[in-house]
């Protein structure tokens, strides 16, 4: 999103841990449809064409051109170098996804079966390399930009189309192939703005035609004939209206700020024409966006191709039951479109995205909520700053059939966020509905957290999330690093909680499945996964001692049921779970329960790390218990117990026993009652030698008496493999 402060969250040193929950009978999901939009065209990625070039990527790296191409890899060709397509569909036209060295322009050659065409694909670096030092982790970044062309001349399936480098480098992503729909004809009773004296040859200045036009077809059709118009400031009183053009190949519009209004009547209908701005950086203060503001109640956009822009949409103010579909948003420095706050009902469905500079379609909550409005068949590639989807705050919101490709930097495929921005702002609220959604390549390094963000990341950024979170009927493919991932982005333990995940397809991750960072709880059901890179769960709240996130087996999960061994470090892509340090801590940061405590003096505060901490259980109600979960079995044999070490505790005795679980249900005694004493003549603290027997994954120190207070205290709980 833009108009916004800085992303921000602190370096993280924890990692994560999983309950045990009760298995239950799993009902099949049901069927969904395809994911993403019905698209009128094919698109071909250049590394699988033939060619003279060499292949870039592939490469996740921030700041590296693969990193940013479509599928991870581009073809690049040197002056005299080509790739040559094959025509996958009947077609008439091509757009073409490239880069050409910052500070260069120049032009592909293009051959139809052969034979070059007088015409020539114009490429430029102009709307490339775009810098926000403002944005905390950001690099230069969109190297790519879109090209597109007629080709005069229909094409076959099967047939060839090729492009040449004459003169400059150019790095070749993709190639899209359609059939171009002929110009529309104009509309009975529509007013024209050539006849309000618009110049379709782009040279001259139709701000004032089109206003004109706009006023005088109240009620009607604005009718925008073939052609290219030049428009050097926005319009505005634009309501009960609709503007037409003849086909967005057809009826084009140059102009970086078509329409800027906080308010509209509505009835605003804008369809079938392209707008194509000059907009080269981000400058958040300024309204460079195709529609900045307020269409007003039962608006449509439709059948627009929307490039060169800060934002596509930037809707604040009454947009009730708004409906954006089947639209081109390509090259924005910034979002696609962005629900600012108050939409309701609001439906984007079956749109096209590529190369955003921020989130490609967002729902922010700022003033007032968004309510029941949803995003829906979506197809969204290559976001180079944020997320595909994001959902900051709001009220039954739906995210549905989505199809997420390529996210980089700060960016999750589909992101349920509590994170406001600004004030006021209104959390998640009601049921949020995450349906259907196909999420390939998406999640990526976060160079602010210096840790990798999930596929689809659930954030309790800046308050609990107290909204019902569910996730069904999702696929997840070849992530880069996690699938799930449960935060508090601000690094302020927010519980995520109220979480449910059903049915979903987790293909080749490249570390977990499940990356936990906050307190919280998720149940999942019916999660099957391969191809993991590391193991099944990473779970390791932040802040130590914040709390513990519960993963719950609803039943029918498989091929991920291992946790990362070692809350010290993060998992590198296709590392593999380590084999545990014998002198490491195997308690330290996991998860840990009691049967009660004290004021403050909660249970994690026993495995934080720090001795000058403690847990404290309820007063005069011996026994207590202690439980920490270990993450997964361990073969643990020895116990270092602590108090404070400070000299005003004085001496005492604990009297406990330790008993071991690998369900977390039923336990099993591993060493009887005895006297420990604690003394601070010896730093207060007790070794316990554990003997031989099978491993165990849940730690429980059962507690009968303490007689230097009323309670079951510990600072720490160190367990240790030998």
């Amino acid at each position: 999103m833009s108009n916004r402060s800085v992303r921000h969250m602190p370096i993280l040193g924890a990692v994560v841990a999983l309950a045990a929950g009760m298995l239950v009978a799993l009902t099949p999901a049901p069927a969904h449809a395809a994911a993403g939009a019905t698209l009128p065209f094919t698109s071909v990625e250049a590394e699988a064409a033939t060619t003279t070039g060499s292949t870039v990527g592939p490469d996740h790296t921030q700041g590296t051109l693969a990193s940013e191409a479509s599928g991870r890899r581009a073809v690049r060709l040197n002056s005299g170098q080509r790739v040559e397509f094959t025509v996958p569909r009947a077609a008439d036209a091509v757009n073409v996804a490239y880069n050409v060295p910052d500070g260069q322009s120049g032009s592909l050659d293009v051959y139809v079966n052969g034979a070059k065409l007088a015409k020539t694909l114009p490429v430029t670096s102009q709307y490339s390399y775009v810098d926000t030092g403002w944005i905390a982790g950001s690099r230069t970044h969109h190297f790519f930009a879109n090209s597109r062309l007629l080709l005069d001349r229909n094409v076959q399936a099967g047939d060839k189309v090729a492009f040449q480098a004459t003169g400059v480098q150019v790095t070749v992503d993709v190639a899209d192939f359609e059939q171009a729909a002929a110009p529309a004809t104009r509309p009975a009773g529509s007013v024209s703005v050539t006849d309000r004296g618009a110049d379709p040859s782009g040279r001259g200045d139709s701000t004032q035609a089109f206003r004109e036009a706009v006023s005088a077809a109240r009620g009607g059709v604005v009718w925008i004939p073939p052609g290219e118009y030049r428009l050097t400031s926005a319009l505005g009183g634009v309501q009960n209206v609709t503007l037409q053009g003849a086909g967005h190949w057809h009826s084009v519009v140059r102009s970086s700020r078509f329409i800027d209004q906080s308010s509209s009547a509505g009835s605003v209908h804008i369809k079938d024409f392209a707008v194509i701005g000059e907009v080269t950086e981000r400058v958040d203060s300024q309204p460079d966006n195709f529609v900045n503001g307020s269409l007003g109640p039962n608006s449509s956009v439709s059948g627009m191709w929307l490039q060169h822009l800060k934002v596509g949409l930037w809707l604040t103010g009454n947009n009730d039951n708004l409906v954006v579909e089947n639209n081109r948003i390509l090259d924005t420095t910034a979002d696609g479109l962005n629900l600012n706050g108050t939409a309701k009902g609001v439906r984007v469905r079956n749109n096209f995205l590529r190369n955003q500079g921020d989130d490609s379609l967002a729902m922010w909550s700022l003033n007032a909520p968004n309510t029941q409005s949803s995003f829906e068949n979506n197809t969204i590639s290559q976001p180079n700053l944020a997320n595909g989807i994001a959902i900051y705050g709001g009220t039954d919101i739906t995210v549905k059939d989505n199809l997420i490709a390529d996210t980089n930097a700060l960016g999750s495929g589909i992101a349920i966020s509590n994170q406001k921005f600004l004030d006021p702002f209104h959390p998640l609220a009601g049921t949020i509905t995450v349906s259907g959604n196909t999420l390939v390549r998406t999640g990526a390094m976060n160079p602010n957290w210096n840790h990798p963000m999930g596929a689809l990341r659930v954030d309790s950024y800046d308050s609990a999330i107290e909204a019902q979170v569910r996730i069904t009927g999702i696929t997840i493919t070849d992530s880069p690093y996690s699938a799930f991932e449960f935060v508090s982005g601000s690094g302020r333990g927010y519980a995520a909680r109220n979480i449910t995940v059903d049915g979903a397809t987790v293909t080749r991750t490249g570390t977990v499945v499940v990356q936990a960072e906050t307190q919280g709880a998720a149940t999942f059901r019916g999660v099957t996964a391969t191809g993991v890179g590391s193991a099944g769960v990473y779970n390791c709240p932040y802040p130590s001692g914040s709390g513990t996130f519960t993963v719950t087996d609803g039943g029918g999960n498989s091929g991920w049921n291992s946790t990362w061994s070692d809350c010290s470090t993060w998992p590198e892509p296709g590392q593999g779970n380590p084999d545990p340090d014998p002198d490491r801590n195997l308690a330290r940061g996991r998860p840990a329960t009691a049967t009660g405590s004290q004021d403050v003096y909660t249970p994690g505060r026993a495995v934080d790390g720090d001795a000058n901490s403690y847990w404290e259980s309820a007063n005069h109600a011996f026994p207590q218990d202690l439980t920490v979960d270990l993450g997964s079995s361990r073969a643990v044999r020895r116990l270092v117990l602590k108090l404070p070490p400070q000299a005003v505790w004085q001496a005492r005795t604990q009297t406990l026993s330790v008993q071991g679980s690998t369900d977390g249900s039923a336990y099993t005694t591993v060493l009887a009652a005895r006297d420990y004493r604690f003394d601070p003549a010896t730093g207060n603290t007790v070794t316990v030698n554990l003997p031989s027997g099978p491993g165990l994954r849940h730690l429980r120190l059962h507690v009968t008496g303490n007689t230097g207070w009323p309670a079951a205290q510990f600072s720490e709980v160190e367990a240790y493999l030998s």
